[in-house]
Parts: structure tokens; C-alpha cells; sequence
């Protein structure tokens, strides 16, 4: 009877055998801008950061992963190494809206199926949009075009996990995401008719930022049944 009573269980709980366990936390760091304004510094944050983040544990192994992330991105030519760009004088701040999706991959197994502390290096990696503001440096300054676009991209990130509790998790994160605009910074006009007049800088590279900083994460969903016959 115990065995047939185990086994109905079982085949009850065929659904959480296989289920995999959610995250939900926030996101709290730092933000720099990588173009043809301001610095070239990879890892300089100098704006605060925040967001969401949602992730699904698909296996120990990797895990699909969706942020929404908010900051204003700030560069300036005075703090940059080139004095070409400090005797210029340009400068910028501009809110952006990202949006993201992709996968993380583990580099250890980590199963949060079991309990006991877990820790583990990551990368991290997939599509994003991010929604900024559109302006350009004219003869009077920085002037607005008075409209917004996306900027489709690539975030790339490495980080480094564990968990606090059973249920809590943290993280630090160092990611960059690569756009595949040169309109974030100003140093090309949005607008058809003034990208001739107003455009400058390097064109063929795109524009770039960086997120750097931690994220905390509640984990929940039921644990798998193990029959032991």
C-alpha cells in the first residue's frame, strides 16, 4: 500500500517532475556611455540603473532571462583622455528605456531543485531594445528633435551568481550592450535632412553602454517528485 500510495503521487506530480524554478528580483547599478561623445572608459559607471528582471531556470545549466532596465546616460568631452574631444566640448544626457531578452549559461551546474549554497560564474546573452531620445549638436548646442526612437542591440554580460537562502539569490554583473544605431549620442541626426549638416565622428562604429552592477532574486516554484522504490 506505502508503494501505491508513493507511485500515485507520482504520476499526480508528473507536471513538477520536469517543472523548472522562476526568479523575479530587481536590478540596482550603474550605467556608462561608450561613442562619439564623452569618454572611452569600458567599465566607468557614472549614472544609477535600475530595473526588473525574470528568469527561468530551464536546466542547471541555463536559463531564459527578460529585464527591463532604466537609466540616463551621461557623457561629457572634458572627462575623456583625447584632447581632440576635450577641446570640443560636447556633452550629453539622455534617458534610455532598455528592454531584453536572451539566455544565461552557467558555467557549473545549478540546480535549484536541491537545497545548500549554490555559486557559480555566468554569461549572458540575447537581443534588446532600448528607447532613447533623439537630438543633435548644432552651431547654438545640443537640440532637440523632439521624438524618441529604438535602438535594436546585443547585450553581453558576465556575472557571477549565488544563493543567500534557499529561496534568495544574488548576482554582480558586468555587461555591455552593443546597438546597432550611432544615433544615442547625438553624433547622428535621427532626422534624414540634417544627417549631412549635422553629423560628425567615427560613422562606422555603432554606439555602446554598459550596465555594471548587482541583482536580487526571489526564486519560487514547486520541487520535482523523487520516487525511491
Amino acid at each position: 500500500m506505502r508503494y501505491l500510495t508513493v507511485f500515485i503521487m507520482c504520476v499526480l506530480s508528473y507536471q513538477s517532475v520536469n517543472s523548472q524554478i522562476y526568479e523575479v528580483g530587481v536590478f540596482a547599478g550603474g550605467s556608462n556611455f561608450i561613442g562619439d561623445v564623452g569618454a572611452t572608459n569600458y567599465i566607468s559607471p557614472n549614472q544609477f540603473a535600475f530595473g526588473g528582471v525574470l528568469k527561468w531556470n530551464r536546466s542547471p545549466r541555463h536559463s531564459y532571462r527578460f529585464s527591463l532596465i532604466y537609466t540616463d546616460l551621461l557623457a561629457k568631452d572634458w572627462k575623456s583622455d583625447d584632447p581632440r574631444r576635450k577641446e570640443r566640448g560636447y556633452g550629453f544626457e539622455s534617458s534610455i528605456f532598455e528592454v531584453a531578452a536572451g539566455m544565461e549559461f552557467t558555467f557549473f551546474d545549478f540546480n535549484l531543485h536541491y537545497d545548500g549554497h549554490k555559486a557559480t560564474p555566468y554569461i549572458y546573452t540575447g537581443i534588446s531594445a532600448a528607447k532613447h531620445d533623439n537630438f543633435y549638436f548644432a552651431n547654438t548646442g545640443l537640440t532637440s528633435e523632439n521624438t524618441s526612437s529604438w535602438a535594436l542591440g546585443i547585450p553581453m554580460a558576465l556575472g557571477y551568481k549565488m544563493t543567500i537562502t534557499d529561496h534568495i539569490l544574488i548576482a554582480a554583473e558586468i555587461g555591455a550592450r552593443y546597438t546597432f544605431s550611432d544615433e544615442l549620442d547625438g553624433s547622428v541626426p535621427n532626422n534624414d535632412f540634417l544627417k549631412d549638416t549635422y553629423s560628425f565622428g567615427n560613422l562606422n562604429n555603432n554606439d555602446w553602454y554598459m550596465f555594471t552592477g548587482i541583482t536580487l532574486t526571489y526564486t519560487f516554484a514547486r520541487k520535482p517528485c523523487y520516487c525511491d522504490f
